[in-house]
């Protein structure tokens, strides 16, 4: 059996009447009491410390913290930064006069630290989703501006046709007959040649001299084609139409010279010699 403290132990005094008495150790304070307390928990369990409580971990008999108090341990370490901390100074009624707040600390550890680790990658993926969601953005606004140009210029250049079409004369009837082909309007200078010299713009005009005349098959229209060839080539829309219609008659001869020439042809405005002149088509 162990034997008492020595400081617990005194000799009787004088006056005692050879009583035993013994000495009453002096007066602790709560706060060392329980530091005490902590101090002896904290050898049996293991403490882990942070900047703002202690955390008491279980350990096995010899000393190593147990796997299973591991979880527990980093909850509670990040509840403590956190979690107000009552003052313990009372207020004049008993309730406590205030709240601490946790310290910050710049560095954390365990559990704590992995958590503030494991966010920095997920907060760089959201900005560089959010910067190519920015960029595809920035394309559709681009291309929703290029069709939106585009739609004005054919706006623009239906409106042109319109008023064109409508004054009349050979611009008209050439502007008419290019758009009903779906040609561009670029090639209305190279047809307007050849129309100048196969009829002179006019869309009466009868050839009853060649040789397409002496054979019962006169040339006939803006652009002199015969009735075989008006027949062949003049554009579906137009096949009611007679071979001196303005616009079916272009379109009847413009079809035949890209068929039999190339287009290369009807821009150049017809064929033409080695010294430059009008050959026809």
């Amino acid at each position: 059996m162990a034997t008492a403290p020595a400081a617990l132990t005194a000799a009787p005094t004088a006056g005692s009447r050879g009583a035993r008495a013994t000495a009453l150790p002096p007066p602790v304070s709560a706060a060392r009491r329980a530091g005490t307390r902590t101090a002896a928990t904290g050898a049996a369990f293991g403490v882990i410390a942070s900047g703002a409580f202690a955390a008491v971990v279980p350990t096995s008999q010899d000393g190593e913290s147990r796997a299973d108090a591991e979880e527990t341990t980093a909850a509670t370490t990040r509840a403590a930064f956190t979690a107000p901390i009552p003052s313990s100074a009372p207020a004049a009624d008993g309730s406590p006069s205030g709240y601490f707040s946790p310290v910050s600390f710049a560095q954390h550890t365990g559990a704590a630290a992995g958590a503030l680790q494991a966010a920095s990658p997920a907060r760089d993926a959201d900005l560089a989703s959010l910067g190519k969601a920015q960029e595809i953005a920035a394309k559709i606004a681009a291309e929703h501006r290029k069709a939106a140009e585009a739609a004005q210029k054919r706006q623009a250049e239906r409106a042109r046709l319109d008023a064109l079409v409508a004054k009349g004369g050979v611009d008209a009837w050439i502007a008419e007959a290019l758009d009903h082909m779906g040609l561009s309007q670029s090639y209305a200078p190279g047809v307007k040649k050849i129309i100048m010299k196969e009829s002179n713009g006019d869309p009466d005009a009868i050839n009853n001299w060649d040789t397409n005349a002496l054979s019962g098959n006169p040339s006939e229209g803006l652009m002199q084609v015969i009735p075989s060839t008006f027949e062949a080539y003049v554009h579906p829309d137009f096949a009611d139409r007679d071979i001196t219609d303005p616009v079916a008659n272009i379109t009847a001869g413009v079809r035949y010279m890209i068929d039999r020439y190339g287009v290369e042809t009807l821009e150049a405005g017809g064929r033409s010699s080695a010294s430059g002149g009008y050959l026809g088509y």
